[in-house]
């Protein structure tokens, strides 16, 4: 019996033995994956959990710190913050309403960049000695100032050239992501929020000045969205597709459904590049009819739509609500971007820039470094790539297709010797008893492009009377430096 149970404890052992092998394993992965996520918290979400609106604690730092300034790509002053005699503080905004939304204000809550950068504005990097001597004098230190990537006079230009009309204005860099303006409008002075806070939030006022409607505002794309059908006609029928043609008579019937080009203007004998040059919503309800339903969804989808962007700052999702099964009234009004399609000015930006930068989208972003009071570099922004939406071969036939649009088609307003645009316009139909919503949507130049601009005039009508101009002043100033 003795024997038995020596045997026994010998053979419970290894199985022991075995058991602790694998908590041992266990505890040591869970380490590693610990101080993984630890190095990913700290190098990428640390700073959103930091700024995070809920933290209590960023509000005390402006005990001891002076919040530091928000600057253009230049250096002007966007934000700054006055000290009197006595101490008080006054948040001053010197181009009033220019920035509001992009700016934002840091009273009431904070929206913008005063939102965005609130940490690194209240956080102070002079140097250790002068830190000292402020604590001792119970002076405050000076916060960093955040640098823009913000252009004053783009921005300046969008803004005078959007006038009394509401509406948005975005512009980037397609291969940075850089926005060097961001316009919304109707619009509010940061400087005075407080003494108008209770009229811009009053149950009356239904302007929305506050609503940032470049990256929040959803609107029918009209016929920008016929860039996404015509890329998805493309990968359906990529060495046929100029084949097609289509008769215009200004109204397109079928069955009890009538779907009319704008005005009802005929464009008689159109091929694809014709079609899309004229925005021919004849055709392109034609042309959606012969879609696979799933294959333009499913290319709406890896364009972004229904979609969050994950970006830096507050943005909605744009929808795309049509599925295989649809009816046909659902179909001929998808396929030239009205239904439900719903889309804000700065997703068309970046479907607009990842065209042009040969289906390689990046991210928008609106930051480009933080530097003390003394001007030494504190953080660096860096472009990063979002992904391909596209091959780059699909992004040069888009862009032959845009081309055509200001050459030969709706974007004449954009033709000039000093560069070449592509392009494309678009009138949103809301509401049968107003008058369309006007876009724009474009890069240049066509070959090279330096600059992408997204357009829309609430009730403007043409896309091509009303949007274009407005990209065309853009592009001439750009250019012009």
């Amino acid at each position: 019996m003795k024997r038995k149970r020596t045997n026994m404890k010998a053979n419970a052992n290894p199985k022991a033995n075995h058991q602790i092998l694998i908590l041992t394993y266990g505890i040591v992965l869970l380490f590693i994956g610990l101080v993984v996520y630890y190095g990913y918290f700290l190098q990428v979400k640390s700073d959103s959990v930091i700024n995070n609106s809920y933290n209590a604690r960023l509000d005390s730092f402006a005990d001891r710190v002076v919040r530091g300034e928000i600057r253009s790509s230049n250096g002007q002053v966007l934000a700054r913050t006055d000290v009197d005699g006595e101490g008080h503080e006054t948040r001053v905004y010197p181009f009033d309403s220019m920035f509001a939304h992009a700016v934002g204000y840091s009273v009431n809550g904070k929206t913008g960049l005063e939102a965005q950068s609130n940490f690194y504005l209240l956080t102070s990097h002079v140097n250790i000695i002068e830190q000292v001597i402020n604590e001792l004098s119970s002076r405050k230190n000076q916060g960093d100032n955040v640098v823009t990537t913000l252009d004053v006079d783009l921005q300046k230009k969008a803004y005078e050239a959007l006038g009394k009309r509401n509406g948005a204005v975005v512009v980037m860099e397609p291969d940075t992501g850089k926005i060097l303006a961001m316009v919304s409008k109707p619009d509010y002075n940061p400087n005075t929020i407080l003494s108008d806070w209770n009229s811009l939030v009053a149950e009356e006022n239904t302007s929305g000045q506050l609503l940032n409607r470049a990256t929040q505002g959803l609107y029918p794309p009209g016929s920008t969205f016929k860039i996404v059908t015509a890329l998805e006609y493309i990968r359906e029928n990529p060495e046929s597709y100029k084949d097609y043609v289509f008769d215009c008579d200004g109204i397109y019937e079928n069955g009890d459904y009538s779907i009319k080009c704008y005005h009802e203007t005929a464009h008689g004998h159109q091929n694809f590049t014709q079609a899309f040059a004229n925005s021919c919503n004849g055709a392109f309800s034609n042309l959606g009819l012969m879609l696979d339903l799933s294959g333009l969804r499913n290319t709406s989808e890896q364009l972004l739509f229904n979609t969050d962007l994950s970006l830096p700052f507050p943005s909605n999702r744009s929808s795309y609500i049509m599925a295989p099964g649809a009816d046909t009234w659902q179909i001929l009004q998808t396929a030239i971007g009205q239904g439900q399609t719903q889309i804000t000015p700065l997703h068309n930006a970046m479907i607009t820039a990842a065209i042009a930068n040969g289906g390689t989208l990046m991210k928008p972003y609106l930051i480009d470094h933080v530097e003390n009071a003394g001007g030494d570099i504190i953080k660096k922004f860096v472009p990063q790539a979002y992904g391909n939406i596209m091959t780059a071969e699909e992004s040069a036939k888009i862009t032959e297709l845009m081309q055509a649009v200001v050459t030969e088609g709706t974007g004449s307003a954009l033709r000039t010797d000093a560069y070449t645009v592509a392009g494309k316009t678009g009138s949103a139909e809301f509401d049968k008893n107003k008058e369309t919503h006007a876009w724009f949507v474009g890069y240049a130049p066509a070959d090279h492009p330096k600059i992408a601009v997204s357009v829309i005039v609430e009730e403007g009508g043409s896309g091509g009377k009303t949007a274009a101009p407005i990209a065309r002043s853009l592009f001439d100033l750009y250019f012009s430096r």
